[in-house]
């Protein structure tokens, strides 16, 4: 029989108050509080923090404080990663950012959902979407990115966007939904 954990990380519906899923969480708020906590000065601790933290990449991201997560081992960033004040990963899914992406203050992303039956959702269960983000995508301040979502590779999302479905490479995308609001051209065609 798996464990909650495992039906979490299967993308099954998972008891989120199981006792292990809860310890996990609670290593993860420990070393984020003790990263907020950190200062300016002390870059070489944030980065062993991030290490411990991410599943992957934290030795070469930049993450301004404050920043919260639910795990922590379910967020991978790649090279140069840059996340301005006051994001947020909820990451019960894994979240996947690729190469230079960076990210605007007040960015959220999402990967846990619920039912939408009402007795369904009374009995607490939950499961959670994977979100990817590929190369050289911007995202603006305050968006939001939900579960299941794909972020093509050179996009950027408007500040203040709901980003509810696929955002295609290079483009534009903006508004609530988050809609393609202009391609952006290959300077190199």
């Amino acid at each position: 029989m798996p464990t909650e954990t495992e039906r979490m990380l299967a993308g099954e519906p998972y008891d989120p108050t199981d006792p292990a899923l809860v310890a996990d969480r609670e290593r993860a708020r420990g070393l984020v509080r003790r990263y907020n906590a950190t200062t300016e000065a002390e870059r070489d601790h944030r980065q062993t923090l991030l290490d411990t933290l991410f599943d992957a990449g934290g030795s070469e991201a930049v993450v301004e404080p404050p920043f919260r997560c639910d795990y922590g081992y379910n967020v991978s960033v790649a090279t140069d990663f840059f996340a301005n004040f006051g994001c947020v990963f909820l990451d019960v899914a894994p979240i996947r950012f690729g190469d230079r992406c960076l990210l605007g203050p007040g960015v959220h992303v999402y990967t846990p959902t619920h039912p939408i039956d009402p007795d369904e959702r009374a009995t607490g269960r939950e499961r959670g979407e994977p979100v990817t983000v590929g190369d050289d995508v911007w995202i603006g301040g305050r968006a939001v990115v939900t579960p299941g979502v794909t972020i093509g590779d050179g996009a950027v999302v408007a500040a203040g966007s709901v980003v509810t479905s696929d955002v295609p490479e290079r483009v534009v995308a903006g508004g609530n939904p988050a809609q393609v609001i202009r391609e952006i051209p290959d300077e190199a065609a």
